[in-house]
C-alpha cells in the first residue's frame, strides 16, 4: 500500500511536470528566449564569434590599474587587496572586488545568462530580465517579447557597453528580475516571490554599481506602496504585511551575501574622496568633494540632460546624436563631416573643401552636456505606447510608473532644474555621492516600456471595447507624431543649432560672425540631423499605428499583431543603436592578443631597471590609467582616491603638471620614491635624490592638526626630519635618537601586499617607509612581534625601531575580509536553497492535465 502511494505522488509529480513542459505557455517561454538570444547574436555578429574584443576606455583603464595585483595572483595563487600600481598604494576594493564567496555567486550569473560570449551575453542577460518581469504582471509571452527586446535595445544600454561601462550594465539587467520577485511575493506567491527577489538582489548588488541600485529604490518603494493600495482596497492588508517580511528577509539575505564588497567598500569609502572630506581646512577637495563629505554639486551636475534633449526619448537625434564612437579600440569623433548632408553641401558647391574641413572639427551633438556617446532613446513606438498607457491602464502601479518617470525625467535635468537637485543633494541620503545624474534617466527607461506594454495588455485583453479606446490612441500617437512633424518642419522648436559650451566659445566672442558661411553650415547640417530623425520617428509611430487599429479592428489576428509589432521595435532601436556601436567598434582577435597599451621609449628604460620596488612619475599621463600598466606610479586614475592623497595632489604633486614646481614639491616626490620621471614618451630620467624604500630619521616634528602638518612639509627636508600628528606620539615617542653612522634599513622583499625589510640601528629611532599610510588593515611585525603603524608626512608609514639588528614585516590583510566571507557564504547557501524548494514546490503544485 505504502509502495503504491509513493509511485502514485511520482507519477504524478512527473505528470505534472510533463504537463508543463508541453504547455502553451513554457513553449511560448521557450520561443521567446530563442527570439532574444538570435537577436542579441544578430547584433554583435560576427564580432563575439570570432573572438573579436571591445577595448572600451573604461575597460582599458580598469586593465591598467589591476594588472599588478592580476599577475601577482596567477603567479602566487593569492589576491592582494592591495595595488602600488596607482596613486602610490591604494586598496583594491574597488578596483578588483573579487572574493572567495563570489565565485558561488558567479555560477548564478554564468547560468542565467547561458556561458554566452560577451557581449551578447549582456544584451541577453538585459532582454530576459525585463521578460521575466512582465511575465510576473501577468502579461503573455508574445507581448512581454516585443516588450524585453524594446528594453534591452534602449540605446543608453547599448551605449554603455561600448563605453565600458560593463558593471554598471550587469547591475542594470538583474533590476527587472529583482523587481519580478517583488512582484510574485505581492501576488502571494511568498517563497518563490523572496526567492527570486534575493537571487537577483544579490546578483544585481554583486554588480558593483550602487548608484545604478540606489535610483531604482524609487521604483523598488514605488511597487511597495502600489501594491499596498491595491490590497489595502481589497481588505486585504495582512497578504500585503507577509510578502514585506518576506522580502524584508530577501534583501537581508542579498545583502549578506554581498558582504565583503558591501562592507570593506563602505569602511574604505571613508578614507577616500567619495566619502570623506578633505581634514585642511579651506578646503574642499580640489573642486570635488565638499565639507559634508560628499560630492561639490558642479561635479554632481556636470553631466546633466537639458529640458529639450529629453525629447531623444522619441526622436534621437534631437541633439545630434554622439560626440564620440567607439572604433577599433579607440574613440573617434562624431564629426559634422561625417554626415551625408555635409557631403552633399561640398558636393553642390555650397560648402569649399576647406570649409568642410572646419566641419570635421564639430561634433554632431550640440546638447547640454559636455560630451556624450549617444542620447537615451527607448523607441518612437513605446514612446506612444507609455503616453496610451498614462490614458487607459487603471490603478495604483499606472500611477506609480507615471509619477516615478516625471521625477526620474525631471532630476536627469540636474542645474537646469537646480531647485529640485539642490533639495536631492541636501535632504536624501546618499544623493550626494553620485555624480553624472543624467543617467538616472535609466529609470524611465525602465518605466516607459513597462507601462507600454501593460497598455499593449489592456487593448489585447479588451479588444471588443475598440470604440472606447479609439480617442485614447489618437491622442497618444497624436502628441507623437505633433511633435515629429514639428521637428521636420522646424528642427530649431527643439533650441538652438550651437551647445551652451560652443555659443560662449564662438558667439560670445564673436568668432561666429567673423566666418557666418561656416555657422550657417553647421546649422543646415544640424538641423538637417534634427529634421531626417523627426521624419523616422513619425513613420515608426504611424506605422505602428496603423497595425494596432488593424488589430483592433480586427483586420489581423493576434499572432500577425505581435509578430509584426516585434519587428517594428526591433528594425527600429536596432538601426539606431547600430550608429553608436558597430563591427567597426571591435577590435580584431588577432590585435587584442597584443598588449592593450603600446610600450614607449621611456617604458622600456625603466624596466631594464630590475629593482623591486620603485616608483615613476609620469608627468604627461599623470591623471591617466595607461602608465599603471607597467609601473608603479605617483599618478593614476580611479574616482575614489584616498581623500589624504587627494590632497597632496592639490598642494604638491599637481603641480608638476602646470611647471609651477617647487623645492617642497621635489621633497614630496622624493619622500614617494620617485626613481624615474617621464616627461614624454620618449624621455625618462632618473631622480638622483628619491629617498628609497625606507630610512631614517634623526628628528620628529609634532603638529596639532592636518593643516600644521601639510604646512610643514614646506620647510623640512623628509630625508631627516618627519612630521606626525600628536595623536602618533604614544607611538613613536618623544624624542628621536640620532642616526649613526653604519645605520642602515632596506626592503628584502617585495608583494604588493607584503613587504619585508631589513634594519640595523645602534640606537634605534624612527623608521619612515615610502608606503601609504592606512589606518586598517595593514599589520606589521619587529622580529615577530607586532607593532602598530603611525603615521608621518601627511602620508606615509613610520615605525618605532629599538636598537639592534631586526627583520620588519608589513602584511596587508583586512580580518573584516574573512568574517564578511563567512556570512556571505552562509548567505548565498540559503538563497540557493529557497530557489531550490519554490522550484519544488512550483513542480508539485503543478496542475495535472487529464485526458
Amino acid at each position: 500500500m505504502n509502495n503504491k502511494n509513493i509511485s502514485d505522488r511520482e507519477l504524478t509529480a512527473g505528470g505534472r511536470l510533463k504537463a508543463f513542459l508541453t504547455s502553451r505557455s513554457f513553449i511560448g517561454f521557450m520561443i521567446s528566449l530563442v527570439v532574444m538570444l538570435v537577436v542579441a547574436c544578430a547584433f554583435f555578429y560576427p564580432d563575439a564569434f570570432e573572438g573579436n574584443e571591445l577595448r572600451q576606455h573604461d575597460m582599458q583603464q580598469g586593465t591598467a590599474i589591476s594588472h599588478e595585483v592580476n599577475t601577482y595572483e596567477e603567479e602566487s595563487g593569492e589576491l592582494s587587496r592591495w595595488t602600488n600600481s596607482l596613486f602610490s598604494g591604494m586598496p583594491t576594493f574597488q578596483i578588483n572586488p573579487s572574493y572567495p564567496s563570489g565565485k558561488l555567486i558567479t555560477f548564478a550569473g554564468n547560468l542565467y545568462h547561458l556561458w554566452l560570449p560577451s557581449p551578447v551575453s549582456l544584451l541577453f542577460m538585459m532582454m530576459t530580465g525585463f521578460f521575466i518581469l512582465l511575465l510576473a504582471m501577468r502579461v503573455k509571452w508574445y507581448l512581454a517579447l516585443p516588450g524585453a527586446i524594446a528594453y534591452g535595445f534602449s540605446s543608453y544600454f547599448i551605449i554603455i557597453i561600448g563605453a565600458g561601462h560593463i558593471w554598471k550594465f550587469i547591475t542594470l539587467a538583474y533590476i527587472p528580475p529583482t523587481i519580478a520577485g517583488i512582484v510574485l511575493a505581492y501576488r502571494g506567491k511568498y517563497l518563490a516571490g523572496a526567492a527570486l527577489a534575493a537571487l537577483f538582489a544579490m546578483l544585481q548588488i554583486a554588480g558593483n554599481h550602487i548608484q545604478m541600485s540606489y535610483y531604482f529604490l524609487m521604483v523598488v518603494i514605488g511597487f511597495v506602496v502600489a501594491y499596498g493600495v491595491v490590497l489595502y482596497r481589497k481588505h486585504n492588508m495582512s497578504k500585503w504585511w507577509k510578502a514585506t517580511g518576506a522580502l524584508a528577509v530577501a534583501a537581508i539575505l542579498a545583502v549578506a551575501a554581498n558582504a565583503p564588497n558591501l562592507y570593506n567598500t563602505y569602511m574604505y569609502s571613508k578614507e577616500t574622496m567619495r566619502g570623506k572630506h578633505s581634514e585642511l581646512s579651506g578646503n574642499s577637495g580640489g573642486g570635488a568633494v565638499n565639507a559634508s563629505g560628499g560630492l561639490n554639486k558642479d561635479y554632481i551636475t556636470a553631466w546633466s540632460y537639458g529640458k529639450s534633449e529629453t525629447f531623444t526619448l522619441l526622436i534621437p537625434n534631437v541633439k545630434g546624436g554622439a560626440t564620440i564612437k567607439p572604433e577599433k579600440g579607440s574613440n573617434k569623433l562624431m564629426s559634422l563631416g561625417d554626415t551625408d548632408t555635409a557631403s552633399q553641401l561640398v558636393k553642390s558647391g555650397t560648402v569649399s573643401g576647406e570649409m568642410a574641413s572646419y566641419l570635421s572639427q564639430f561634433p554632431q551633438y550640440f546638447g547640454d552636456q559636455p560630451m556624450t556617446n549617444g542620447p537615451v532613446y527607448v523607441g518612437a513606438l513605446l514612446v506612444a505606447l507609455f503616453i496610451l498607457g498614462c490614458i487607459i491602464v487603471k490603478g495604483p502601479i499606472k500611477w506609480m510608473l507615471l509619477i516615478v518617470t516625471v521625477i526620474s525625467i525631471a532630476l536627469s535635468w540636474g542645474h537646469n532644474m537646480m531647485w529640485l537637485t539642490d533639495l536631492m543633494i541636501d535632504h536624501f541620503p546618499m544623493y550626494n555621492k553620485f555624480r553624472t545624474v543624467a543617467s538616472i534617466l535609466v529609470v524611465a527607461e525602465f518605466t516607459i516600456p513597462l507601462l507600454a506594454i501593460l497598455a499593449l495588455k489592456e487593448l489585447v485583453d479588451n479588444r471588443d471595447r475598440w470604440r472606447s479606446y479609439r480617442t485614447p490612441v489618437a491622442v497618444s500617437f497624436g502628441i507623437c507624431l505633433f511633435f515629429c512633424l514639428l521637428g521636420i518642419a522646424s528642427p530649431s522648436i527643439f533650441g538652438s543649432y550651437l551647445s551652451n559650451q560652443e555659443h560662449d566659445a564662438y558667439v560670445a566672442s564673436g568668432m561666429a560672425q567673423q566666418v557666418p558661411q561656416l555657422f550657417a553650415a553647421i546649422e543646415s547640417v544640424r538641423m538637417a540631423m534634427v529634421s531626417a530623425d523627426a521624419l523616422r520617428s513619425f513613420c515608426i509611430v504611424a506605422l505602428g499605428g496603423i497595425f494596432l487599429w488593424l488589430f483592433m479592428s480586427r483586420k489581423i489576428d493576434k499572432k500577425t499583431f505581435c509578430a509584426i509589432l516585434t519587428l517594428i521595435v526591433i528594425g527600429d532601436l536596432y538601426t539606431v543603436n547600430k550608429r553608436y556601436l558597430d563591427t567597426e567598434s571591435f577590435v580584431p582577435r588577432t590585435l587584442a592578443a597584443g598588449e592593450p597599451f603600446p610600450i614607449t621609449k621611456a617604458d622600456r628604460m625603466i624596466l631594464a631597471d630590475t629593482a623591486m620596488n620603485y616608483r615613476v612619475m609620469n608627468i604627461p599621463q599623470f591623471g591617466e590609467a595607461a602608465p599603471s600598466y607597467r609601473h608603479k606610479t605617483i599618478g593614476g586614475y580611479h574616482a575614489a582616491k584616498l581623500t589624504r592623497y587627494h590632497d597632496m595632489i592639490d598642494r604638491h604633486l599637481g603641480n608638476f603638471s602646470t611647471g609651477n614646481i617647487s623645492e617642497a614639491d621635489m621633497n614630496v616626490l622624493n619622500m614617494l620614491n620617485a626613481k624615474y620621471i617621464v616627461m614624454s614618451d620618449d624621455e625618462a630620467y632618473t631622480n638622483p635624490d628619491a629617498l628609497g624604500n625606507a630610512w631614517l630619521v634623526d628628528s620628529l616634528m609634532y603638529v596639532a592638526d592636518a593643516d600644521a602638518e601639510m604646512g610643514a612639509l614646506d620647510s623640512i627636508n623628509p630625508a631627516v626630519t618627519a612630521v606626525a600628528d600628536n595623536r602618533f606620539k604614544p607611538l613613536l615617542g618623544t624624542t628621536v635618537a640620532q642616526k649613526m653612522p653604519g645605520d642602515t634599513i632596506y626592503e628584502t622583499s617585495y608583494a604588493p601586499n607584503e613587504l619585508h625589510y631589513a634594519v640595523n640601528s645602534a640606537k634605534g629611532g624612527v623608521a619612515v617607509f615610502s608606503e601609504i599610510y592606512f589606518p586598517w588593515g595593514w599589520k606589521a611585525w619587529i622580529d615577530g612581534n607586532e607593532t602598530e603603524i603611525a603615521r608621518v608626512d601627511y602620508l606615509l608609514r613610520a615605525l618605532k625601531i629599538p636598537a639592534g639588528s631586526h627583520s620588519i614585516k608589513m602584511r596587508f590583510d583586512p580580518q573584516s575580509i574573512h568574517t564578511t566571507v563567512t556570512v556571505a557564504t552562509i548567505a548565498i547557501i540559503i538563497i540557493y536553497l529557497a530557489v531550490i524548494a519554490a522550484a519544488l514546490l512550483y513542480t508539485f503544485k503543478l496542475p495535472l492535465r487529464r485526458k
